[in-house]
Formats: C-alpha cells, sequence, structure tokens
C-alpha cells in the first residue's frame, strides 16, 4: 500500500485525571483539507495503523478513529494520506438495522450492549400487540454482533451462553425512552414509523427514527467499546426521558452531576443489571415519577446518554463498579477531548 510521508500530526488531550478506554477522537473534514479524501486517510499510532471510519452526517463530513487516553495525558497520532482504506467483516464493533421481519423493530448493537425499539407492524400483531416508543434491552456478555444471529433462530429470550432478551419494557419507557412534558404529565408517541441509517460502523453506527404523531425524530449515535449511547431528538419543548420502575429496582439520582440509574435482578436470568441516563446537568429540571416510570424532566434541546452494565458481562462486578462507570461518563461528557491538529 502507498502511504504518504507524514502530513498532518493531531495531539489529542484528555484534562480528567481518569483514563478514558475506547474514546472516539472525531476531526472535521475541513480540518483534513490537505490530505484530500477522507477515505484514503491513514491513522497511525507510531508504527501501529488504528482503524477509521469517515462520516457524513447531512454533509457535515468528519473522520473518527479510536484510542485509550491516559489520565491527565495526551497521545500523538500521525495522519497521512494514501490508498483507500479498507475494512474487514471483523473489524465492525456496532451494527443496526431495520427488522422488518420481526414486526419492524429496530435493533442496534455495539460489542458490549443491545438495544431495540418497536415498529409499526408490531401494534397491529394478533398474538401479542403493542405501541410503545420504549427503549428496550438485549443483555450481553459476548464482544460478538448478535443481533442477526439472535432474530434468525427466534430464540433470544433464552440465554444459550452470550446473553439474551430478558427486558420487557412494555409500555413503558423502558431505558431510555422520552416523552414531551406538558403540565405535569407525560405524553408519548405510538411506534416508529420511518428508520433512517445514516453511518453503520466500523467505529460509529448513527441512525434516525421518525415518530410524526409528536412531531419527533430521533437520532441514536453509538460507539464501539462503550456502554452509552448518545440519544437526541427533535423536541423544541420540555421532554421527560425515563427509565422503567420495576419493583426490585433500586433507584439512585444524582441531579448535581447530571446522572440517575436503576440496578436490578435480572427476570428470568442470572445477576443483576443496571440501566443509566446522564445528561448536561444545567438543562435538568426535575426528576420525579410518573406512569410507572422514574423520569428526568429537561429543557430542549433533547440530548442523553443510555447505558447499561450487566453483572454476567465481565464488565462490572456489581452496582458500584455500575455507579463508578456512570459519574466517569457523566465527567467524560462534560470534558470533551481536546484535539489540535498540525501540519
Amino acid at each position: 500500500m502507498l502511504i504518504a510521508a507524514i502530513a498532518l500530526v493531531l495531539q489529542v488531550h484528555n484534562d480528567l485525571p481518569i483514563a478514558r478506554p475506547s474514546e472516539t477522537v472525531e476531526i472535521a473534514a475541513a480540518d483534513l483539507k490537505p490530505l484530500g479524501d477522507l477515505t484514503r486517510i491513514h491513522v497511525f499510532d507510531g508504527d501501529r495503523e488504528l482503524l477509521a471510519q469517515s462520516l457524513d452526517l447531512d454533509g457535515k463530513e468528519s473522520l473518527v478513529f479510536q484510542a485509550d487516553m491516559p489520565a491527565g495525558g495526551s497521545k500523538r497520532f500521525e495522519l497521512r494520506a494514501g490508498e483507500p482504506r479498507k475494512v474487514r467483516k471483523e473489524d465492525f464493533r456496532v451494527y443496526g438495522r431495520f427488522v422488518r421481519e420481526r414486526f419492524d423493530d429496530f435493533a442496534w448493537e455495539n460489542d458490549r450492549i443491545a438495544h431495540r425499539m418497536y415498529g409499526a407492524a408490531l401494534e397491529t400483531w394478533e398474538k401479542e400487540p403493542l405501541t410503545s416508543s420504549a427503549v428496550d434491552i438485549w443483555l450481553k456478555r459476548t464482544r460478538r454482533l448478535v443481533v442477526n444471529d439472535w432474530y434468525m433462530v427466534d430464540d433470544y429470550h433464552k440465554d444459550h451462553g452470550e446473553g439474551a432478551d430478558f427486558y420487557s419494557a412494555g409500555k413503558s419507557r423502558g431505558c431510555g425512552g422520552t416523552g414531551l412534558w406538558r403540565d405535569g404529565k407525560l405524553i408519548v408517541s405510538k411506534n416508529f414509523r420511518e428508520s433512517r441509517v445514516l453511518a453503520n460502523g466500523p467505529i460509529r453506527l448513527v441512525f434516525e427514527l421518525r415518530y410524526p404523531d409528536l412531531g419527533e425524530t430521533k437520532r441514536i449515535t453509538l460507539d464501539a467499546g462503550q456502554n452509552f449511547g448518545h440519544f437526541q431528538s427533535s423536541y423544541d419543548s420540555d421532554y421527560a426521558a425515563g427509565i422503567k420502575k420495576n419493583k426490585d429496582a433500586v433507584f439512585r439520582a444524582e441531579k448535581a452531576a447530571g446522572w440517575m440509574r436503576t440496578w436490578e435482578p435480572v427476570t428470568g436470568g442470572e445477576g443483576k443489571f443496571g440501566c443509566a441516563m446522564v445528561l448536561d446537568p444545567a438543562m435538568i429540571r426535575d426528576v420525579t415519577e410518573a406512569e410507572g416510570n422514574y423520569l428526568v424532566v429537561a429543557k430542549p434541546p433533547a440530548s442523553y446518554w443510555v447505558g447499561v452494565g450487566w453483572d454476567r458481562s465481565g464488565d462490572f462486578g456489581g452496582v458500584e463498579d455500575f455507579d463508578r462507570a456512570v459519574s466517569e461518563w457523566a465527567r467524560r461528557v462534560a470534558s470533551p477531548l481536546r484535539v489540535e491538529v498540525h501540519p
């Protein structure tokens, strides 16, 4: 492969006193003009080439790659122009798609977590109709991408060694669903009617779901190696985002820090799991309960992160580990990496 000499150097800084594993570094195309076509840019950490992905989100182009950032430290990366990058199947660590064969689900995952939301056909399914804009959880204990395989065998409510769909979101908000908040009441939409995938890996997944009854377009972004995904909705007034209030769930809210979570036993499976939400504390109006949910009421624009952790995944030993991860994620969101581009 033909690779040019060093063309640009990135100096990436982590200002937090905590390590940031699998942190996604994003550089706008405008800062990379000397290298030309984004698909031909190669990223190096010393002599090692890193996996990179080009993005074009409604005309906003950028390049992303991932690195383990040390606590309070910096790293140097070299960007060089060359032949078009080639990606192998095994490089993909995120995936999402519209699942026509399962009553119009949209399912998505990375190497740590998986979710789905419900489409129009589920509202009229004769066996078990459901109208809900909840966010469902699939608990995983494998780094493998499983969505296609689990749907193929249609036996994903049993754990065959990789996890399962143990969670029952129903008509609640599930783990991170939203609604408008008007006069102290939660107003929710029906199932989504349209979906659009904007980027599908290998590092970052971005897609949108359309809920026309509330005029909502929900954009969800999930990066590889993370237990948290970014949710954005097009609400122009106060909204509420929530977590289902299950019987044995232990709830904790840290309003000043901008997060809340539940921790509860897995129904029909092993261990315990947590669902968490993180958002800018300055946007929070209240933390409350309604319609069987723990809710955070916030000002628009709607932007928050949803995280999931299971003590059988190998990533969390218990609730203390999960709380630490949620707290650290809130700090990471509030303190983005600083990226300097040098010739």
